[in-house]
């Protein structure tokens, strides 16, 4: 099957973003403590699917523990659409809640993030390249 284009926004529409991936996705719904408080669905996909349509200046970075992920915020509305995962470095993590549209056939699947350090591995292919 195709993939699709979705665009997506953080609630004010300082930041809007594009990014490439199926018309059927499986994405995460983690426990740790920041994706359950906010509410985050993970779409991780290659940083080369994702497109940031708006300035970066709209943009803050919140990061914590290891400082190695890269939380992305609206300075307006706080917002986070998407972050550059720590588990996939060479992607980018899109909430689905940000989409303007929900993708047709999307598969929720369960993450446990708090204890993140023995389930990571189980995310390193999502942000590999797809197709010819």
């Amino acid at each position: 099957m195709p993939n699709m284009i979705y665009l997506g926004s953080c609630h004010c529409g300082a930041v809007r973003f594009e990014v490439e991936a199926s018309a059927n996705i499986e994405v995460e719904n983690c426990n740790c403590s920041i994706c359950s408080m906010s509410g985050y669905l993970h779409l991780i996909v290659p940083k080369q699917d994702f497109k940031l349509l708006t300035d970066a200046a709209a943009l803050q970075t919140y990061t914590f523990n290891t400082g190695v992920a890269k939380h992305f915020f609206c300075t307006t509305c706080g917002i986070k659409p998407f972050y550059l995962p720590r588990s996939n470095p060479d992607g980018v993590d899109v909430n689905v809640n940000c989409l303007d549209e929900l993708p047709a056939n999307m598969t929720v699947v369960a993450f446990d993030g708090r204890n993140w350090e023995q389930h990571a591995h189980k995310l390193a292919h999502k942000s590999k390249p797809t197709g010819p």
